[in-house]
Protein backbone atom coordinates (compact mmCIF):
# COMPACT_ATOMS: atom_id res chain seq x y z
CA UNK A 1 0.00 0.00 0.00
CA UNK A 2 3.23 2.64 -0.17
CA UNK A 3 3.18 2.60 3.57
CA UNK A 4 6.98 2.57 5.86
CA UNK A 5 8.07 -0.04 7.88
CA UNK A 6 7.66 2.57 10.41
CA UNK A 7 3.88 2.89 9.79
CA UNK A 8 3.64 -0.66 9.95
CA UNK A 9 4.69 -0.93 13.29
CA UNK A 10 2.48 1.92 14.64
CA UNK A 11 -0.34 -0.11 13.29
CA UNK A 12 0.93 -3.16 15.01
CA UNK A 13 1.57 -0.84 18.35
CA UNK A 14 -1.95 0.50 18.38
CA UNK A 15 -3.16 -3.76 17.67
CA UNK A 16 -1.29 -4.78 20.80
CA UNK A 17 -2.84 -1.89 22.67
CA UNK A 18 -6.47 -3.08 21.62
CA UNK A 19 -5.18 -6.58 22.13
CA UNK A 20 -4.41 -5.53 25.87
CA UNK A 21 -7.94 -4.21 26.31
CA UNK A 22 -9.21 -7.13 24.71
CA UNK A 23 -7.69 -9.46 27.20
CA UNK A 24 -8.39 -7.41 30.29
CA UNK A 25 -12.39 -7.75 29.73
CA UNK A 26 -12.83 -10.94 28.60
CA UNK A 27 -13.49 -11.10 25.04
CA UNK A 28 -10.60 -12.70 23.88
CA UNK A 29 -11.12 -15.49 26.40
CA UNK A 30 -15.38 -15.56 25.80
CA UNK A 31 -14.53 -15.91 21.82
CA UNK A 32 -11.89 -18.66 22.82
CA UNK A 33 -14.72 -20.73 25.24
CA UNK A 34 -17.47 -19.90 22.51
CA UNK A 35 -15.79 -22.14 19.94
CA UNK A 36 -17.28 -25.49 19.82
CA UNK A 37 -15.06 -28.48 20.97
CA UNK A 38 -15.26 -30.56 17.68
CA UNK A 39 -14.22 -27.33 15.63
CA UNK A 40 -11.07 -27.25 18.06
CA UNK A 41 -10.32 -30.65 17.06
CA UNK A 42 -10.48 -29.61 13.86
CA UNK A 43 -8.25 -26.23 14.78
CA UNK A 44 -5.35 -28.78 16.25
CA UNK A 45 -5.07 -31.26 13.11
CA UNK A 46 -5.09 -28.13 10.99
CA UNK A 47 -2.56 -26.23 12.85
CA UNK A 48 -0.88 -30.13 12.56
CA UNK A 49 -1.35 -30.09 8.69
CA UNK A 50 -0.15 -26.29 8.16
CA UNK A 51 3.27 -26.84 10.01
CA UNK A 52 3.88 -29.82 8.31
CA UNK A 53 3.30 -27.82 4.98
CA UNK A 54 5.61 -25.65 6.01
CA UNK A 55 8.45 -28.18 6.89
CA UNK A 56 8.25 -29.60 3.51
CA UNK A 57 8.50 -26.42 1.92
CA UNK A 58 10.97 -25.27 4.05
CA UNK A 59 13.23 -28.45 3.28
CA UNK A 60 12.41 -28.02 -0.57
CA UNK A 61 10.85 -31.54 -0.69
CA UNK A 62 7.40 -29.67 -1.78
CA UNK A 63 7.59 -27.20 -4.79
CA UNK A 64 5.54 -24.90 -6.48
CA UNK A 65 4.69 -26.78 -10.40
CA UNK A 66 1.88 -26.65 -12.32
CA UNK A 67 -0.13 -28.56 -10.44
CA UNK A 68 0.60 -26.23 -7.89
CA UNK A 69 3.00 -28.30 -5.53
CA UNK A 70 4.74 -31.61 -6.03
CA UNK A 71 7.64 -33.56 -5.06
CA UNK A 72 11.13 -32.02 -5.85
CA UNK A 73 11.91 -33.10 -9.39
CA UNK A 74 14.81 -34.96 -8.46
CA UNK A 75 15.56 -36.11 -12.34
CA UNK A 76 15.72 -31.99 -13.65
CA UNK A 77 17.79 -31.58 -10.59
CA UNK A 78 20.35 -34.18 -11.47
CA UNK A 79 20.38 -32.89 -15.54
CA UNK A 80 20.41 -29.38 -14.08
CA UNK A 81 23.01 -29.46 -11.17
CA UNK A 82 20.73 -28.42 -8.48
CA UNK A 83 20.92 -31.64 -7.07
CA UNK A 84 23.66 -30.37 -4.97
CA UNK A 85 22.15 -28.10 -3.43
CA UNK A 86 18.14 -27.51 -2.88
CA UNK A 87 17.77 -31.42 -4.06
CA UNK A 88 20.31 -32.29 -1.31
CA UNK A 89 18.50 -30.55 0.96
CA UNK A 90 15.15 -31.90 0.33
CA UNK A 91 16.97 -35.59 0.69
CA UNK A 92 18.99 -34.60 3.78
CA UNK A 93 15.27 -33.50 5.69
CA UNK A 94 14.32 -36.71 4.57
CA UNK A 95 16.75 -38.65 6.42
CA UNK A 96 16.35 -35.99 9.19
CA UNK A 97 12.56 -37.08 9.33
CA UNK A 98 12.73 -41.12 9.05
CA UNK A 99 15.53 -40.40 11.73
CA UNK A 100 13.78 -38.34 13.89
CA UNK A 101 10.83 -41.23 13.54
CA UNK A 102 13.35 -44.09 14.97
CA UNK A 103 14.37 -42.10 17.59
CA UNK A 104 10.32 -41.80 18.97
CA UNK A 105 9.65 -45.18 18.38
CA UNK A 106 12.91 -46.15 20.49
CA UNK A 107 11.72 -43.47 23.11
CA UNK A 108 15.32 -41.78 22.85
CA UNK A 109 14.81 -38.71 25.36
CA UNK A 110 14.86 -35.33 22.46
CA UNK A 111 14.31 -37.12 19.75
CA UNK A 112 13.25 -34.27 17.92
CA UNK A 113 16.20 -32.08 19.13
CA UNK A 114 18.59 -35.08 17.93
CA UNK A 115 16.87 -35.42 14.55
CA UNK A 116 17.87 -31.62 14.25
CA UNK A 117 21.04 -31.93 15.08
CA UNK A 118 21.89 -35.08 13.61
CA UNK A 119 20.42 -33.62 10.35
CA UNK A 120 22.33 -30.44 10.45
CA UNK A 121 25.46 -32.57 11.57
CA UNK A 122 24.93 -34.82 8.50
CA UNK A 123 24.82 -31.72 6.32
CA UNK A 124 27.84 -30.31 7.75
CA UNK A 125 29.41 -33.47 6.53
CA UNK A 126 28.33 -33.28 3.03
CA UNK A 127 29.10 -29.95 2.62
CA UNK A 128 32.98 -30.41 3.49
CA UNK A 129 33.22 -33.28 1.01
CA UNK A 130 31.35 -31.74 -1.27
CA UNK A 131 28.05 -33.39 -2.02
CA UNK A 132 26.09 -30.68 -0.36
CA UNK A 133 27.08 -27.50 -2.47
CA UNK A 134 25.57 -23.98 -0.83
CA UNK A 135 23.88 -21.66 -3.54
CA UNK A 136 22.14 -18.20 -2.10
CA UNK A 137 20.40 -17.71 -5.52
CA UNK A 138 18.32 -20.88 -4.78
CA UNK A 139 17.91 -20.07 -1.08
CA UNK A 140 20.70 -22.91 -0.29
CA UNK A 141 23.16 -21.61 2.39
CA UNK A 142 26.14 -22.78 4.07
CA UNK A 143 25.53 -25.00 7.06
CA UNK A 144 28.77 -24.36 8.34
CA UNK A 145 28.65 -21.95 11.26
CA UNK A 146 30.28 -18.10 9.98
CA UNK A 147 32.19 -16.12 12.95
CA UNK A 148 34.47 -13.94 10.95
CA UNK A 149 32.48 -11.30 12.13
CA UNK A 150 33.32 -12.53 15.53
CA UNK A 151 30.71 -12.64 18.60
CA UNK A 152 28.80 -9.75 19.70
CA UNK A 153 25.04 -8.48 19.76
CA UNK A 154 23.97 -6.37 17.45
CA UNK A 155 22.17 -2.88 18.09
CA UNK A 156 18.24 -2.52 18.21
CA UNK A 157 19.01 1.41 18.01
CA UNK A 158 17.98 1.25 13.99
CA UNK A 159 14.55 0.18 15.01
CA UNK A 160 13.82 1.22 18.30
CA UNK A 161 10.80 3.01 18.99
CA UNK A 162 11.18 4.10 15.43
CA UNK A 163 6.99 3.66 14.91
CA UNK A 164 5.43 6.55 12.34
CA UNK A 165 2.16 7.62 14.08
CA UNK A 166 1.28 10.56 11.48
CA UNK A 167 -1.21 8.70 9.70
CA UNK A 168 -2.97 7.61 12.85
CA UNK A 169 -6.37 8.63 11.94
CA UNK A 170 -6.73 8.17 8.10
CA UNK A 171 -8.88 5.35 6.59
CA UNK A 172 -5.89 3.33 5.45
CA UNK A 173 -4.07 2.97 8.71
CA UNK A 174 -7.25 1.98 10.52
CA UNK A 175 -7.47 -0.77 7.33
CA UNK A 176 -3.62 -1.90 8.06
CA UNK A 177 -4.79 -2.01 11.70
CA UNK A 178 -7.54 -4.15 11.43
CA UNK A 179 -5.86 -6.17 9.16
CA UNK A 180 -3.09 -6.87 11.61
CA UNK A 181 -5.96 -7.22 14.15
CA UNK A 182 -7.70 -10.12 12.65
CA UNK A 183 -4.88 -12.36 11.72
CA UNK A 184 -2.93 -11.88 14.92
CA UNK A 185 -6.07 -12.47 17.08
CA UNK A 186 -7.40 -15.65 14.78
CA UNK A 187 -3.89 -16.81 14.61
CA UNK A 188 -3.53 -16.86 18.50
CA UNK A 189 -6.75 -18.11 19.33
CA UNK A 190 -5.95 -21.42 16.73
CA UNK A 191 -2.52 -21.92 18.23
CA UNK A 192 -3.73 -21.50 21.97
CA UNK A 193 -6.30 -24.09 20.75
CA UNK A 194 -4.25 -26.80 18.93
CA UNK A 195 -1.13 -26.94 21.80
CA UNK A 196 -3.86 -26.53 24.87
CA UNK A 197 -5.87 -29.82 23.44
CA UNK A 198 -2.19 -31.52 22.48
CA UNK A 199 -1.39 -31.09 26.10
CA UNK A 200 -4.68 -32.13 27.44
CA UNK A 201 -5.07 -28.75 29.30
CA UNK A 202 -8.64 -28.15 27.99
CA UNK A 203 -11.28 -29.12 30.77
CA UNK A 204 -14.47 -30.95 29.92
CA UNK A 205 -16.23 -28.03 28.39
CA UNK A 206 -13.47 -27.45 26.34
CA UNK A 207 -12.48 -24.27 27.88
CA UNK A 208 -8.84 -23.58 28.87
CA UNK A 209 -8.69 -22.69 32.98
CA UNK A 210 -6.37 -19.45 33.50
CA UNK A 211 -6.30 -18.57 29.86
CA UNK A 212 -6.40 -14.40 30.44
CA UNK A 213 -2.50 -15.05 31.04
CA UNK A 214 -1.69 -16.57 28.03
CA UNK A 215 -3.75 -13.81 26.06
CA UNK A 216 -2.40 -10.86 27.66
CA UNK A 217 1.57 -12.48 27.73
CA UNK A 218 0.63 -11.95 24.06
CA UNK A 219 -0.90 -8.88 23.69
CA UNK A 220 1.96 -7.28 25.87
CA UNK A 221 4.70 -9.73 23.67
CA UNK A 222 2.88 -7.65 20.40
CA UNK A 223 2.95 -4.06 21.69
CA UNK A 224 6.45 -4.73 22.93
CA UNK A 225 8.20 -5.83 19.95
CA UNK A 226 6.28 -3.37 18.11
CA UNK A 227 8.22 -0.68 20.36
CA UNK A 228 11.39 -2.77 19.69
CA UNK A 229 11.13 -2.66 16.33
CA UNK A 230 9.39 -6.30 15.26
CA UNK A 231 6.14 -7.57 13.62
CA UNK A 232 4.74 -9.27 14.91
CA UNK A 233 5.14 -11.15 18.28
CA UNK A 234 2.77 -13.36 18.88
CA UNK A 235 2.18 -17.12 20.09
CA UNK A 236 3.73 -19.19 18.29
CA UNK A 237 2.42 -23.18 16.76
CA UNK A 238 5.99 -24.21 17.23
CA UNK A 239 5.49 -24.44 20.48
CA UNK A 240 3.99 -27.85 20.08
CA UNK A 241 7.26 -28.95 20.19
CA UNK A 242 8.07 -28.32 23.60
CA UNK A 243 4.85 -29.90 24.46
CA UNK A 244 5.64 -33.99 22.69
CA UNK A 245 8.36 -33.35 24.84
CA UNK A 246 6.68 -32.90 28.04
CA UNK A 247 6.72 -29.18 28.83
CA UNK A 248 3.76 -28.08 30.90
CA UNK A 249 4.56 -25.25 33.10
CA UNK A 250 5.77 -21.90 32.24
CA UNK A 251 9.26 -22.71 33.54
CA UNK A 252 9.71 -24.27 30.17
CA UNK A 253 8.67 -20.68 28.61
CA UNK A 254 11.14 -19.50 30.17
CA UNK A 255 14.03 -21.95 29.86
CA UNK A 256 13.19 -21.10 26.39
CA UNK A 257 13.63 -17.17 27.00
CA UNK A 258 16.88 -17.81 28.49
CA UNK A 259 18.27 -20.10 25.79
CA UNK A 260 17.26 -17.33 23.08
CA UNK A 261 18.77 -14.79 25.02
CA UNK A 262 22.16 -16.39 25.09
CA UNK A 263 21.62 -17.56 21.75
CA UNK A 264 22.32 -13.85 20.30
CA UNK A 265 26.00 -14.15 21.99
CA UNK A 266 26.10 -17.50 19.67
CA UNK A 267 24.17 -16.24 16.79
CA UNK A 268 26.85 -17.73 14.12
CA UNK A 269 25.90 -22.13 15.78
CA UNK A 270 22.26 -20.87 15.06
CA UNK A 271 22.25 -19.09 11.99
CA UNK A 272 24.12 -21.97 10.44
CA UNK A 273 21.23 -24.38 11.32
CA UNK A 274 19.60 -24.97 8.09
CA UNK A 275 15.80 -25.50 7.21
CA UNK A 276 15.90 -28.97 5.88
CA UNK A 277 17.22 -29.81 9.56
CA UNK A 278 14.32 -28.05 11.11
CA UNK A 279 11.93 -29.69 8.87
CA UNK A 280 12.00 -33.07 10.56
CA UNK A 281 11.02 -31.44 13.61
CA UNK A 282 7.71 -29.57 11.94
CA UNK A 283 6.91 -32.64 10.01
CA UNK A 284 6.71 -34.88 13.43
CA UNK A 285 5.19 -32.09 15.44
CA UNK A 286 2.66 -31.94 13.00
CA UNK A 287 1.65 -36.06 12.91
CA UNK A 288 1.74 -35.59 16.47
CA UNK A 289 -1.07 -33.32 16.35
CA UNK A 290 -3.34 -35.12 13.52
CA UNK A 291 -3.76 -37.23 16.15
CA UNK A 292 -6.71 -35.02 17.56
CA UNK A 293 -8.96 -35.86 14.68
CA UNK A 294 -9.95 -39.29 16.57
CA UNK A 295 -11.75 -37.18 18.89
CA UNK A 296 -14.17 -35.68 16.12
CA UNK A 297 -17.23 -37.47 15.85
CA UNK A 298 -17.87 -38.15 12.43
CA UNK A 299 -21.64 -39.85 12.82
CA UNK A 300 -22.72 -35.98 13.38
CA UNK A 301 -21.92 -34.40 10.14
CA UNK A 302 -22.66 -31.23 11.44
CA UNK A 303 -19.60 -31.19 14.21
CA UNK A 304 -17.50 -33.03 11.38
CA UNK A 305 -18.32 -31.18 8.33
CA UNK A 306 -17.33 -27.35 9.77
CA UNK A 307 -14.35 -28.96 11.80
CA UNK A 308 -12.86 -30.32 8.44
CA UNK A 309 -13.74 -26.99 6.69
CA UNK A 310 -11.24 -25.74 9.08
CA UNK A 311 -8.52 -28.42 8.99
CA UNK A 312 -8.19 -28.43 5.40
CA UNK A 313 -8.58 -24.64 5.03
CA UNK A 314 -5.31 -23.98 7.11
CA UNK A 315 -2.72 -26.03 4.96
CA UNK A 316 -4.31 -25.46 1.83
CA UNK A 317 -4.61 -21.60 2.27
CA UNK A 318 -1.88 -21.11 4.23
CA UNK A 319 -3.30 -19.60 7.13
CA UNK A 320 -4.32 -20.73 10.83
CA UNK A 321 -7.11 -17.56 10.89
CA UNK A 322 -8.47 -18.43 7.80
CA UNK A 323 -9.23 -22.03 8.34
CA UNK A 324 -10.83 -20.63 11.87
CA UNK A 325 -12.93 -18.35 10.20
CA UNK A 326 -14.17 -20.40 7.29
CA UNK A 327 -14.42 -23.15 10.07
CA UNK A 328 -16.62 -20.93 12.20
CA UNK A 329 -19.12 -19.96 8.97
CA UNK A 330 -19.61 -23.55 7.70
CA UNK A 331 -20.54 -24.65 11.81
CA UNK A 332 -22.87 -21.40 12.09
CA UNK A 333 -24.48 -21.63 8.60
CA UNK A 334 -25.11 -25.48 8.52
CA UNK A 335 -26.37 -25.70 12.26
CA UNK A 336 -28.51 -23.17 11.38
CA UNK A 337 -30.02 -24.64 8.26
CA UNK A 338 -31.11 -28.26 10.05
CA UNK A 339 -32.98 -26.60 12.81
CA UNK A 340 -30.15 -26.50 15.32
CA UNK A 341 -29.51 -22.61 15.66
CA UNK A 342 -30.35 -22.66 19.60
CA UNK A 343 -27.10 -24.96 20.27
CA UNK A 344 -25.02 -22.68 18.65
CA UNK A 345 -23.44 -20.19 21.39
CA UNK A 346 -24.44 -16.68 20.52
CA UNK A 347 -21.29 -14.86 19.63
CA UNK A 348 -20.77 -17.75 17.09
CA UNK A 349 -22.91 -15.66 14.76
CA UNK A 350 -21.30 -12.60 15.72
CA UNK A 351 -18.18 -14.32 14.62
CA UNK A 352 -19.80 -15.44 11.40
CA UNK A 353 -21.40 -11.84 10.82
CA UNK A 354 -17.58 -10.49 11.14
CA UNK A 355 -15.81 -13.15 9.47
CA UNK A 356 -18.02 -12.41 6.60
CA UNK A 357 -17.85 -8.74 6.65
CA UNK A 358 -14.16 -8.98 6.31
CA UNK A 359 -14.19 -11.03 3.00
CA UNK A 360 -16.31 -8.19 1.71
CA UNK A 361 -14.34 -4.96 3.53
CA UNK A 362 -10.94 -5.79 4.65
Amino acid sequence: MGYSWQTALAAVFVEGIIFIVLSLTNVREAIFNCIPQSLKYGVTCGIGLFITFIGLQNSKLVVDSSTLVSIFPFKKAIEDGSIYSQGMGAILAFIGIILTVVLLVKKVPGAILIGILGTWILGIIFEIVGIYIPNAELGMYSVLPDFSNGISVPSIAPTLMKMDFSGLLSLNFVTIMLSFLFVDLFDTLGTLIGVASKADMLDKDGKLPRIRGALLADAIGTTAGAMLGTSTVTTFVESSSGVMLGGRTGLTSVTSAVLFGLSLFLSPIFLAIPSFATAPALVIVGLMMLSSITRINFDDMAEAAPAFVALIAMPFMYSISEGIALGVISYVVINASIGKAKKVHPLMYVLAIAFVLKYIFV
